[in-house]
């Protein structure tokens, strides 16, 4: 385990007491009732310095290490996800992409609002054909003047219909694959941009995902955030997100680590505490091997990314395998509870489902083997065939 500093323990009591105190009470009705967290919320997380904590504090952040984002992003998401969202995009999502790859003016112009909590922006890269396949875009940008104008339809946008800004990427000119892909940053509310009903999804329940559909929106040409040929360099960010993405499925592990280490030893059978059975402890004893190597991981290529970007190999070993561990774990979870494991009282099955919707989301297990093997070898493998 690495050791943290005195300025970290603080900071992750403080975010896990916000996490007990104003939003674990709420999240099972979250969940059921697929509510999105209130735009106040945001403030008091900005409030309290646990929002944007990976931005530079000229534009309103924290200036801290990813690892300060990340042990906040996991005591929030403990207690739920929808919680843990907003500082999700802050501080490891979309809002880094504006950092690292933004003019100043850009930078200037919308980080200030993100750190404050009055803006949110969301990610919109799949499209109804394009999940894995992210090079493979048809939606279109246009340039015309000093405007650039986006048609086409994005799939899986988390946060569409919610979040105040979308960072779409689209294919500039003609060109094909990865050198025609850039990025725009549209407004909720421009003309021409409509969104899809809500997607009733297994979990990410609050968390919000729609189809965003764009007709002849016209955007300034100053929110060109990635120009035409910059897909490439967005690994970098990619690899941040990922490892915002793999904190998420360790808060998942970590917390039905916990409440089956409380249940095994209240829960008696034949006349003692469950835990006695030496099956039970060889269960919970994986569960603690997959969560503590999860979490390794994490930390070695958050602490080796200082205030900047994570190796990719680093974070795609510990996405591929945060997310699978969040699956057995929770699902680990589940039968070490019976019947209760089953049932939404319990809140397990909550993990479980949530498991799933983090190994599909930023880049699968499987794209990330093959991220792995790349980075590994050195070389580059075209999937096309």
């Amino acid at each position: 385990m690495f050791e943290l500093t005195e300025e970290q323990h603080d900071l992750r009591e403080l975010a896990a007491k916000v996490a007990a105190e104003q939003y674990a009470p709420h999240a099972r009705e979250w969940d059921a009732k697929r509510e999105h967290l209130p735009a106040t919320e945001r403030k008091r997380l900005a409030d309290l310095g646990l929002l944007a904590l990976t931005l530079p504090e000229e534009y309103g952040g924290g200036g801290r290490p990813l690892l300060d984002a990340l042990i906040v992003l996991e005591e929030l998401a403990k207690a739920s996800p929808v919680a843990a969202w907003p500082v999700f995009e802050a501080s490891t999502g979309p809002a880094r992409v504006l950092h690292l790859f933004g003019t100043e003016e850009q930078k200037q112009r919308y980080l200030p609002g993100v750190a404050s909590g009055e803006t949110t922006i969301a990610v919109s890269i799949s499209e109804p054909d394009v999940g894995s396949a992210a090079t493979d875009a048809t939606t279109t940008a246009r340039i015309e003047g000093d405007e650039v104008v986006l048609n086409g339809t994005k799939r899986w946008c988390s946060g569409a219909g919610f979040s105040e800004k979308y960072l779409v990427y689209a294919r500039f000119g003609t060109k094909r694959g990865a050198g025609g892909i850039g990025a725009v940053l549209v407004g909720k509310d421009a003309p021409g941009l409509e969104f899809g009903p809500q997607e009733e999804l297994m979990g990410f329940r609050g968390i919000g995902s729609a189809d965003i559909f764009l007709t002849d929106v016209r955007v300034p040409l100053d929110d060109v955030i990635i120009p035409e040929g910059g897909f490439r360099n967005l690994f970098t960010a990619f690899s941040v997100e990922r490892l915002g993405n793999s904190t998420m499925s360790l808060a998942i592990g970590q917390t039905a680590l916990d409440r089956t280490a409380r249940y095994v030893q209240e829960r008696q059978q034949f006349g003692k505490e469950i835990v006695e059975f030496q099956s039970i402890q060889t269960a919970l004893a994986d569960m603690v091997v997959q969560v503590e190597a999860a979490r390794l991981l994490i930390y070695r290529a958050a602490v080796n990314a200082g205030t900047g970007a994570p190796v990719t190999l680093e974070a795609s070993v510990a996405k591929c395998f945060a997310n699978e561990m969040a699956k057995k774990v929770s699902d680990l979870a589940i039968q070490l509870h019976g019947g209760y494991g089953y049932s939404a009282e319990y809140e397990i099955e909550r993990l479980h489902r949530d498991s799933h919707g983090w190994a599909l989301a930023g880049g699968t297990p499987a794209m990330q083997r093959t991220r792995i093997a790349s980075e590994y070898l050195g070389r580059r493998f075209d999937q096309r065939r």
